[in-house]
């Protein structure tokens, strides 16, 4: 469903130094540096399948998905969606991809949302009987009924979301790119738009690609996932893979009847963190049941857990070797 091969976007930047002096220069002799801001990124994603697009701010990200939507024209590479070449914006194309962008909004401020619904039917062409359909399924999926209208300006951050997922999705796109799509949303409202992707991507098999800097949204919804450092793919595979690799411990949180006894728990794992009657103890993976079993055997421990290592702690350790490699 989505081919990319060799994909780059480059920005010609003018420097100019500063002050008075500097500004004098630069209109005589101006200087420039090349950003790449994506840099030969290839990947190919099937129909049907939601990915993880991960990387810190600046990475690439959301260059690469306005090209993939043909807002920007690659430098140098090719890119297929859906079978067709995004940049030539052909109707039939933008009608089969939607972009959401948590940051931005295409709701009318003063307006209620069912009225960009209506401006949005008649943008698609969608056929009133589709339209209808389409409005109730989503209606009732992302529950909103007490919210279709009143002004989206008296709609909370949330409830806008909501409602913007439903705009976009109206003409049933078989593609989509979701930028940050729960930015700023509280834990209640992630999950609901989580559930409401995963839902969509059920009943409709849309390819997604989404970019979140939350790592429950990913984990949630994506079981490959690409990572992009400086404009560069570093990464793309398995999350679990990921974990496993790149993770060889799990974490042994361990809770004391009384305070722990950090000099003996040294000879168990490597000490990772100690507070009062709790404690965190590095372990690795074949050892964990051995351990967990002569920890409970040899201490008087309240409780015991057994968890991966944050998958932020994993991606954030992949963008430090990327940063480090020549």
């Amino acid at each position: 469903m989505i081919e990319v091969e060799s994909l780059s976007k480059h920005y010609r930047v003018h420097e100019r130094p500063p002050g008075l002096v500097g500004s004098l220069k630069a209109v005589f002799r101006r200087r420039y540096r090349t950003i790449r801001a994506v840099d030969a990124v290839s990947f190919r994603i099937a129909p049907g399948e939601i990915v993880g697009f991960l990387g810190p701010n600046g990475a690439g990200k959301t260059t690469t998905l306005k090209m993939l939507a043909g807002l920007l024209h690659p430098t140098a590479g090719r890119v297929s969606v859906a079978g067709f070449t995004p940049q030539r914006r052909q109707r039939e194309f933008l009608t089969s991809i939607t972009l959401v962008m948590g940051q931005k909004q295409q709701l009318i401020w003063d307006l209620p949302a069912a009225d960009t619904f209506l401006v949005n039917q008649a943008i698609y062409a969608i056929p009133d009987s589709d339209f209808r359909a389409r409005l109730d399924e989503l209606t009732d999926m992302l529950e909103l009924g007490p919210l279709l209208n009143k002004q989206v300006r008296k709609l909370s951050l949330g409830e806008r979301m909501k409602c913007e997922l439903a705009a976009a999705l109206l003409h049933r796109p078989s593609v989509l790119f979701l930028d940050e799509p729960t930015i700023g949303l509280d834990v209640n409202m992630q999950q609901a738009v989580r559930d409401f992707i995963a839902d969509y991507n059920r009943r409709h098999g849309a390819t997604i690609l989404l970019t979140s800097h939350y790592m429950a949204d990913v984990t949630a919804l994506a079981r490959r996932i690409l990572v992009i450092e400086g404009g560069r793919l570093i990464f793309d595979g398995d999350l679990a893979r990921l974990v496993e690799e790149r993770a060889p411990h799990k974490i042994l949180t361990l809770r004391f009847e009384t305070a722990p006894p950090t000099a003996r728990l040294a000879a168990y794992g490597t000490l990772r963190r100690v507070e009062e009657r709790e404690a965190e103890l590095l372990v690795a993976r074949s050892q964990v049941t051995e351990v967990a079993g002569a920890l409970l055997r040899d201490f008087a421990i309240a409780d015991i857990g057994i968890e991966e290592a944050p998958v932020e702690e994993i991606v954030g350790e992949l963008f430090g070797r990327a940063e480090a490699a020549p």
